[in-house]
């Protein structure tokens, strides 16, 4: 039998969280509802397809439900998220999704100032813009979550994908040059 009737309320986030920990399915029901869709989104930014993303977001949820680690270190959406990025790596390496680049001193030039960019990245539908990210290459587009969403530096991102620093950096540089290629070209054919 569950620890809480699923038809009352929890009388705080400890007893809830408590609940998902000991196995009951209306506390974890509730996590997954609350979460699942913010947490699709993050899924769906590193293996830039739904159905990967699906898959992630499922393999994710039995690896928290299955060790429900979680101790109120940091907020819980924030381990969740660090999770499903931690899952979502995993699986792009399965998948042998993870190819480093060339490392033959990939020079891109750069068109734009970034700010240039992020201003007319405003202009366009936050969909749109995901659609951008998904496009990219695998390594691109990871390296561009980790360093964007994720705030990890060239060397934390080179220990945990196991590439160079400089291999993490040139591919940040090839994602942003062509998300700004793809919005250029959105801003003055697509409107």
């Amino acid at each position: 039998m569950s620890l809480f009737n699923e038809k009352r309320a929890w009388k705080s986030e400890s007893a809830w969280l408590e609940a998902c920990r000991t196995g009951d399915n209306a506390a974890r029901k509730r996590l997954y509802t609350l979460y699942a869709e913010q947490l699709l989104a993050v899924c769906y930014r590193y293996t830039g397809e739904m159905e990967s993303a699906h898959d992630v977001l499922h393999d994710g949820f039995i690896k928290v439900f299955t060790n429900f680690s979680y101790r109120g270190e940091c907020p819980l959406f924030l381990w969740l998220r660090r999770v499903m990025v931690t899952q979502a790596i995993d699986y792009l390496r399965k998948e042998q999704r993870m190819r480093e680049l060339p490392t033959e001193e990939m020079l891109f030039s750069a068109t734009e100032e970034e700010a240039d960019i992020a201003e007319e990245g405003e202009q366009i539908p936050q969909e749109k813009l995901m659609e951008f990210l998904a496009e990219l290459p695998d390594g691109c587009r990871t390296v561009f979550n980790l360093y964007v969403f994720e705030e990890k530096s060239h060397r934390e991102i080179a220990e945990l994908l196991d590439i160079k620093v400089h291999t993490s950096s040139s591919q940040l540089h090839r994602a942003k040059s062509i998300l700004a290629k793809r919005i250029k070209e959105y801003i003055l054919y697509e409107r």
